[in-house]
């Protein structure tokens, strides 16, 4: 017979043959390994198939059109389910030619036919052509998963320049008013304390902590004149004050990464009442982004334990009474009695 050369590829091709018929797999074995293929499989069976399939994991298979068990278009349907969204193409092996078998086998995902009795170089060259296209298709699909790959590392990378730039700018802004520049950290630090003790999944904690020190990035838009005042604001002056939540969301407005997003439902939102007196959208109750009503237990309790130009630090005790009174009007009684379970004594943050 004509010697058909198996085509070069990475890695040696896994082929897998089901025939109900001893003797074809016996020729077709014999046909593949003098021809270089050495990691063949086979079942008569065709309940086997599939399992044996799912095994294996081939770079082609060889299917029996009609078999006693299962004929070989539900043993191809259950392949091409099993399969998603991964490519192996099926020789179909059949004496039956006719348009409609062939119109069939096509539809439910066969690649290719090869007629009974078996012509060696025949199905040496469909077997050759099938494998080039499969080892091209996992080349193209590995290839374009490093690319993959690669652009989300260097948006990750952007996304974390940003992220650093916006960081070193709330730092700056708390400065202005925090000699110690350590109420960001403080906050952040309580809020995923708190975020962990309602029992939210460890990701998502620190994607709070991470985007915690944010809240107040607005602030960088408020004059001085106002922020460190030392005594009580007007209402007018107050006025201006609250927008440091409208100017923060406007800062991180548009984010693509989840930490972003969540950063910026917390600037606009940490300032909001669970009765929906707070502002500046007066939402209210579950309207109001969960990780804004952690941040904002955890932004009152270090402001109130921490002395500021306007009036002197209060007592942990003292600040806890007062969240628990809150509970209900101005926090949401969940994450206020998930605070006061908290033993503060044993904490560390609080005197950062």
């Amino acid at each position: 017979m004509t010697k058909v050369k198996p085509a070069k590829h990475e890695r040696p091709a896994k082929i897998l043959i089901i025939d109900d018929q001893e003797q074809n797999i016996r020729l077709l074995t014999r046909i593949l390994e003098k021809d270089g293929y050495e990691h063949v499989r086979s079942t008569t069976n065709a309940l086997e198939a599939l399992p044996l399939y799912a095994e294996l994991q081939p770079d082609l298979v060889l299917l029996d059109l009609h078999m006693r068990e299962k004929d070989g278009f539900q043993v191809l349907q259950e392949i091409v389910a099993h399969n998603g969204s991964r490519y192996v193409p099926v020789l179909m092996l059949t004496a039956d030619t006719t348009a409609d078998v062939r119109h069939r086998a096509l539809a439910l995902g066969a690649k290719d036919f090869v007629g009974k009795p078996f012509d060696s170089a025949e199905v040496l060259l469909r077997i050759r052509n099938l494998l080039e296209t499969q080892f091209l298709y996992q080349r193209l699909r590995d290839q374009n998963q490093e690319l993959e790959r690669k652009v989300a590392e260097r948006t990750s990378e952007l996304e974390q320049s940003q992220l650093e730039v916006l960081e070193r700018l709330a730092a700056a802004v708390e400065f202005r008013d925090d000699d110690t520049g350590n109420h960001t950290k403080r906050v952040a630090e309580v809020s995923a304390m708190l975020a962990s003790a309602i029992g939210l999944e460890s990701a998502t904690i620190e994607l709070i902590r991470r985007a915690a020190p944010l809240h107040d990035i607005g602030k960088v838009g408020i004059p001085d004149s106002i922020l460190l005042k030392a005594g009580p604001l007007t209402s007018e002056e107050f006025e201006l004050m609250k927008m440091h939540t409208v100017i923060g969301s406007r800062m991180l407005s548009k984010g693509r990464s989840e930490l972003v997003r969540i950063s910026q439902r917390i600037a606009r939102s940490h300032h909001e009442w669970w009765d929906g007196s707070g502002y500046p959208d007066r939402v209210s109750g579950q309207s109001i982004p969960q990780e804004a009503r952690i941040v904002a237990v955890a932004d009152f309790l270090d402001a109130l334990t921490h002395e500021r130009p306007y009036r002197p630090a209060w007592g942990v005790e003292e600040t806890l009474a007062e969240i628990r009174r809150r509970s209900g009007s101005h926090f949401d009684p969940t994450i206020v009695r998930a605070l006061t379970e908290i033993d503060w004594r044993s904490k560390s943050v609080l005197v950062a």
